[in-house]
Order: structure tokens, then C-alpha cells, then sequence
């Protein structure tokens, strides 16, 4: 190991990372009901947390808090399941620390307070350095240089940045630097954010990435604690500290240091995310979910590969220009330009196009889907139109500014997560939309009514059912 890796070695072993995991996400609206942002389904496999913690096991950084808050079971389980693998034995570990009032008698208030709340925990664990992180965003960063660039110039806090344009600069934190890349202005979200000035239709954003000496961060934020304020790092903490503190900016670049401006995205928005998943579609996509240098971890579900059946003449079953994950069953059906999550079954004579499909989605026969987003669990009901007329649509479904459709359990009046019985194992048997009112019996004597009346072959859960 040469000089300059045993150096990042050396600083990734004395840094404490904490990912921000517990914000709604209130821009993606229903697909945020019954989860967290950060346990969003991304990319087929994915969900979004995994990509911050990928970059931290990458990075070398093996010290991890997750802090969350809001509806985070289905987060927790999941990093339960597929973070699990390190070994304490060793120092490493993801370590959860949920809202638990520690210091105050309140929730979370703020990004700050977050961190507040758990300074006993970070205290144990003795870090000479502290990585915040935001747990919602989409790329790939290697951590350990920005931790080099930190301690190289001796600052106090680092804040990761990246151009954006100026009309969209007002959902970040806007900030301009000397020559040296020393912050001298910040603005959380300003209304009319200042340009870069190299490029006039740019400014330059915070990516929600901090680090902090740890001694410096216990003073500000026990200081922070006392004043009257939103206890957040952008509107409060980094204006207040850059005019008598070293606060610098580090620059966004790929993970193979050529000095290009790496890829990363906020999919804080339907047509955001929409885009975000079918940017994975294209040929050469910008985001390489291939890379076998830097690898993408997650929990992977044991299932059987993606299966394509049926080849006759108007009902074969085939993809194309897609992603299809794995327990999917293509019956009959065409999926162009579209990413299938895990466990989706379409059945025979649908057409699925620029859809994302989150898994354990059903689709009946003779569906056409177009420009939707589908939830987890939905049963999609023989003969279903979505996306062609949106008049209709807007009627059952919400639709974004560039015409994506958000489709929900709930918005088909299959109510999964308040039903003590609503068995997914009939969901796609049934061809109604009140199945979580049936009893048991009814639902039985429903199931034995539609597999009889049916006549044509299809597949259903694996299986031929005639």
C-alpha cells in the first residue's frame, strides 16, 4: 500500500458517518405514505439508502449511523437484513438510532437537532471527524478524498457542492467561494440564487455532505441547541460559521478522480424519480450499475430468475429496451422501454410502456400502461388503461407536471396496509377492487368463481392455471 492510500486509510479509520434518513419526502407525495424517502425502491433492486451506505463501504468508511425517524419500519428491516454483514469485532458496524428523545423532549426538528440528540452515541465512539450525509440521493462518491481535501487545508467543516442550474438552484443550498474554495456566502434555499461566476447559468449547490472536525461540531450544535432557530445545518449552522471558522467547499467529481463532474441526482420529486429509473434503461446510462469496482449493496430477496413465456402470434411474451428484475413473470405480455422491479407478473395481451413497476405488482390481461409509476403490492385489473387519457386518469390517480402517473394500492381501493386479511396470494386472482372488504370465505368462494370461469391459459404465481 502506497503513502497516500495508507493516509486515507488512516482518516476513513477515525471517521464516525451519519446518514439523515428520517425526512418524508413530502414531493413524492403517495409514494411516500407508508415509508421513508430514503426506503424508496430504486433501480430494479435498490432502495435509495443503499447508495450512501455503498459509497461509505466503498469509501472504506465503516462507521455508520442511520438516524431516522419517520415511518421507518420498512427502512430499518431493510437494513437490518442487508447491512448486517459487518463485524464489530473489528470497529465496523451500521448502527441504527432512531427518534428516541435522548437530550430533548421532542422528535427531530431539524437536521442539526438530529445529530444533537445523538451526541452521547457519537461521543462513545470517539471520531476525530464526523461525514454527515443525506440519505436520498442517487451516486456514487468516494468519501475519502473529501476527507483528505479536509484535513489537507486544516478546516473546521467541509461542504460537498455541485453546479446546478440556476432555476432549480432554489431547492438547494446556494453558496459562493474565493479562489481557494473558502466559503464566503451560503443561502438555504434562496429565492433568487447567486450565479457561479464561471458560469453565469449555474450556482454553486450544497449537496446536503458535511464534514466536520467532531469538536467543532459539538460546539455548534450544543450552541445551535440554545438559540431559537430550525436547528438546521443549512439555514442556521453554515451561515453562521463561515464568517470566523475555516469553511471550505469541496467540488463534485467522479469516483475515478478525472475531473469530471460525477452523476448524482435528487429524486425528490415524481418526475424526478420517473426519470432517475428510466435513465437506467438507455444503453449506455449514466449511472453504472455494472461497476464491479463500485459496487451497489443491498438485501437481495432469494428468487427465481425473470421468466418470458408464451410465443404465439399477438401474445408473446417478451422485453424489450427494459430491465426486468428477478421472480418477474413476462405471460404473453410486452414490456418496452420499462424497469420491472422483483416479483412483478403481467399477464397476457398487456402492454407496459416507460413504466416503473415496483414489486409485487400484478398486471391483469389486456392492460396498457403507459408513463406510470406503480406502487408495491398493486393489483392492476384485467382490461386496466393508464396513461392514455389523463383526463380519466386524473380522476383515480395523481399526475405529475410532465404527465407521469403515480398509481397506489390505496388509489384502487385496495387498502394493503390497514387490511388485516388482504392475501397477496389471491390479489391476483381476484378481479375487483374490494378485496380487503371481503371475509375469508367469500374471498375463497370468489377465487374458485373466477379460476372456473376462466378459459384461456394464463400464469399466475409460477404457475399454469387453466
Amino acid at each position: 500500500m502506497n503513502e497516500s492510500a495508507l493516509f486515507l486509510n488512516k482518516l476513513t479509520q477515525k471517521t464516525l458517518a451519519l446518514i439523515l434518513a428520517g425526512g418524508r419526502g413530502s414531493r413524492l407525495h403517495e409514494l411516500t405514505d407508508w415509508r421513508a424517502k430514503p426506503a424508496v425502491p430504486f433501480g430494479g433492486k435498490f432502495r435509495i439508502i443503499d447508495f450512501p451506505l455503498s459509497n461509505c463501504m466503498n469509501s472504506k468508511i465503516r462507521r455508520i449511523g442511520v438516524i431516522t425517524q419517520y415511518k421507518s419500519h420498512s427502512l430499518i428491516r431493510h437494513i437490518q437484513k442487508g447491512w448486517g454483514f459487518l463485524r464489530g469485532e473489528f470497529g465496523e458496524f451500521v448502527e441504527l438510532l432512531p427518534a428516541q428523545q435522548r437530550l430533548q423532549e421532542s422528535w427531530y426538528s431539524g437536521t442539526a437537532n438530529a445529530v444533537y440528540q445523538n451526541l452521547d452515541i457519537i461521543r462513545n465512539h470517539k471520531p476525530d471527524y464526523v461525514l454527515i450525509l443525506a440519505g436520498d440521493h442517487i451516486y456514487k462518491m468516494d468519501y475519502s478524498y473529501m476527507l483528505a481535501e479536509h484535513v489537507k487545508r486544516k478546516a473546521d467543516l467541509t461542504v460537498a457542492c455541485l453546479d446546478v442550474p440556476l432555476e432549480s438552484a432554489r431547492s438547494f443550498g446556494v453558496m459562493q467561494v474565493d479562489k481557494r474554495w473558502r466559503i464566503k456566502t451560503f443561502a438555504e434555499k434562496p429565492e433568487n440564487p447567486l450565479p457561479s461566476p464561471n458560469n453565469p447559468n449555474y450556482a454553486l449547490a450544497s449537496m446536503g455532505i458535511y464534514i466536520f472536525n467532531t469538536d467543532f461540531l459539538y460546539d455548534q450544535l450544543v450552541y445551535d441547541a440554545k438559540e431559537t432557530s430550525d436547528h438546521d445545518f443549512g439555514k442556521d449552522i453554515i451561515p453562521r460559521v463561515i464568517k470566523e471558522n475555516k469553511v471550505f467547499a469541496y467540488p463534485f467529481r467522479d469516483i475515478q478522480q478525472t475531473g469530471q463532474v460525477g452523476y448524482w441526482r435528487d429524486v425528490g420529486t415524481i418526475d424526478a424519480y420517473w426519470e432517475a429509473n428510466m435513465e437506467l434503461i438507455a444503453v449506455t446510462p449514466p449511472l453504472n450499475l455494472y461497476d464491479h469496482e463500485w459496487s451497489i449493496w443491498t438485501y437481495q430477496e432469494q428468487l427465481p430468475p425473470a421468466k418470458f413465456v408464451f410465443n404465439d402470434e399477438g401474445r408473446r411474451g417478451y422485453a424489450v429496451d427494459s430491465t426486468v428484475s428477478g421472480g418477474c413473470i413476462i405471460s404473453g405480455a410486452l414490456i418496452d422501454h420499462s424497469l420491472l422491479f422483483s416479483n412483478v407478473i403481467v399477464d397476457d395481451y398487456s402492454v407496459l410502456k416507460d413504466c416503473v413497476i415496483l414489486p409485487d405488482v400484478r398486471i391483469a390481461q389486456n392492460c396498457r400502461l403507459t408513463k406510470a409509476i406503480i406502487d408495491k403490492g398493486c393489483y392492476i385489473k384485467a382490461g386496466t388503461v393508464i396513461g392514455e387519457n389523463h383526463e380519466e386518469d386524473k380522476k383515480r390517480f395523481r399526475i405529475s407536471e410532465k404527465g407521469v402517473v403515480l398509481v397506489t394500492p390505496e388509489m384502487l381501493e385496495q387498502y394493503i396496509h390497514e387490511s388485516p386479511i388482504y392475501p397477496r396470494s389471491h390479489t391476483a386472482i381476484l378481479h375487483g377492487s374490494q378485496e380487503s372488504t371481503l371475509s375469508t370465505t367469500a374471498i375463497q368462494k370468489k377465487a374458485k368463481k373466477t379460476k372456473k370461469n376462466h378459459k384461456k391459459t394464463r400464469i399466475h404465481s409460477g404457475y399454469l392455471v387453466k
